[in-house]
């Protein structure tokens, strides 16, 4: 066992870093190439112009109804501007809604009392975040036990037309009833779940809204079968959102960062892609290629299913906010640290998922202790998936689809 695998759980899915969700795509050590595509050439494109990231963030709710970007993956850095973002006193004049992944469905009415500022227990409201299908990241997010609190408090200084909302996007799990593997497949389909309540709750009503998810749940265009959440409801909802990434392990590997060093850039700065040198890159300059796996079991690359597709093509802009190799991790909170029960529960949950790591709460404890002694959360070494890592994810998705029957490879 990984010794160093809670710790690291708890932090980003950056580049190479190993990501499980309820979810038929797994991210895993993949290399990110800077890698140009072949139909969309270099030549015409030039270093993007770095804005102050904040006040280009609002701007661009002036043009679209839905600006979308990803948080709570345990990158301090980046969570730290979104709060500075949300606290900004522009921030509840444009925008109505704020939608999370972090956030279960069936205790939305939860939400909107807390948020409201009705007397609602914390320990009740901490179910909304604690009880998703993510066990391994929402249910250990610091950034969640701060946004709530930080909007509820907001809202009790503004004007109730300026009131924000924060709605729930994951799937409605009990997990009081979830006593096996097959207990989970009625909630796999998360992205499903999040471009619905994106239509019910935000677009159909013309509402402004930020939405917080990982980036492979954001890009246009992306996603295995149906598409990510923002692919699947823009079909009916085209042109309305803009989508921003962290920059994922790009400048981990000596890449020119002419765009980043342009004459007036600041931090925290946006990068727009487009007719921009770094919207002409490959995709997997930035982000590892998710691993997915077909009807049939079939391992492939998800980034491979279009080659001639850009950065430009699923992603609007960038988030610079320094060094990659400077960037902070996220601490676990000390109510989580100290709950034994709810970390006892905890386990219960990774290990009907699945998911490798500690079998002990006596393991957990050392673990922490241990990452406190490594705040940074650099960018993971850059690796390829081994075949034997290929054959044992086409095995494991054999032994769910047919587990009584002989799934060797």
């Amino acid at each position: 066992m990984d010794e160093q695998f809670f710790p690291r759980m708890l932090r980003s899915a950056r580049c190479g870093t190993l990501l499980l969700s309820l979810a038929s795509v797994l991210l895993f050590a993949q290399p990110c190439r800077a890698q140009v595509s072949a139909s969309h050439p270099l030549n015409g494109t030039q270093d993007a112009t770095p804005e102050p990231a904040i006040p280009a963030i609002l701007k661009a709710f002036e043009t679209f109804e839905v600006v979308a970007m990803p948080a709570a993956h345990g990158q301090k850095d980046i969570d730290d501007f979104i709060l500075s973002l949300i606290r900004d006193p522009r921030f509840p004049v444009l925008v109505n809604d704020i939608v999370v992944e972090c956030g279960n469905v069936r205790y939305q009415p939860i939400l909107d009392r807390y948020i409201a500022g009705e007397n609602v227990p914390f320990t009740e409201v901490q179910h909304v975040w604690r009880d998703t299908t993510v066990q391994q990241m929402c249910g250990a997010s610091g950034f969640y036990e701060q946004l709530y609190p930080l909007v509820r408090s907001l809202n009790q200084r503004l004007p109730a037309s300026s009131r924000l909302r924060v709605v729930a996007a994951d799937p409605p799990i009990d997990w009081s009833k979830i006593q096996t593997y097959e207990d989970l497949t009625p909630f796999f389909d998360r992205d499903g779940s999040i471009a619905s309540v994106m239509e019910k709750e935000v677009l159909s009503k013309r509402r402004k809204a930020l939405i917080l998810f990982g980036i492979f749940h954001l890009l246009h265009g992306g996603g295995p079968g149906q598409g990510d959440a923002v692919t699947r409801y823009e079909r009916h909802y085209p042109g309305r959102t803009f989508v921003i990434s962290e920059f994922g392990c790009y400048g981990t590997g000596n890449e020119p960062l002419g765009d980043v060093n342009a004459p007036g850039g600041v931090w925290p700065s946006l990068l727009r892609t487009k007719n921009s040198r770094l919207g002409s890159l490959g995709l997997d300059s930035f982000l590892p290629s998710p691993i997915t796996t077909d009807q049939d079991c079939n391992v492939s690359e998800a980034f491979g299913a279009n080659p001639s597709e850009t950065v430009a093509d699923q992603i609007d802009a960038f988030l610079y906010l320094g060094p990659q190799k400077s960037a902070l991790a996220e601490p676990l909170p000390a109510d989580i640290a100290l709950d034994r029960a709810y970390r006892s529960e905890w386990l219960r949950r990774m290990r009907l998922v699945g998911l490798p790591g500690p079998s002990t709460l006596e393991e957990i404890d050392a673990q922490i202790v241990a990452s406190a002694a490594d705040p940074m959360s650099p960018p993971a070494p850059r690796q390829s998936i081994p075949q034997e890592m290929r054959l044992k994810i086409r095995q494991d998705c054999l032994s769910r689809k047919h587990p009584a029957a002989n799934t060797a490879p």
